[in-house]
């Protein structure tokens, strides 16, 4: 079981689960069981986003040690901004 504890602090929410949509945002569930969009539109002008600008490439995004991963170009997120970034589905 992953630790939810680093140097006696506690984790933030850790994502467990992603959708990747055509419109550059995904839908993440957290391992508190919350279910949030992230508009991921913004990062795309950055440089180290950039080639997440090809749509098939932004889709195939996946769960690794608690956020997303890019693995073709070894793109990834901070889960805690991931989270405090995101909203609430249904609000």
């Amino acid at each position: 079981m992953q630790s939810d504890i680093i140097h006696g602090s506690p984790l933030g929410p850790r994502v467990t689960s992603i959708i990747a949509s055509e419109d550059y945002t995904l839908t993440i569930v957290f391992n508190n069981n919350e279910k949030r969009i992230f508009d991921a539109k913004p990062l795309l002008s950055l440089d180290a986003f950039e080639p997440l600008n090809d749509n098939q490439l932004f889709q195939s995004a996946t769960v690794a040690y608690g956020s997303v991963f890019w693995p073709d170009f070894d793109i990834d997120y901070c889960p805690d901004t991931l989270y405090t970034q995101s909203i609430p589905v249904g609000v």
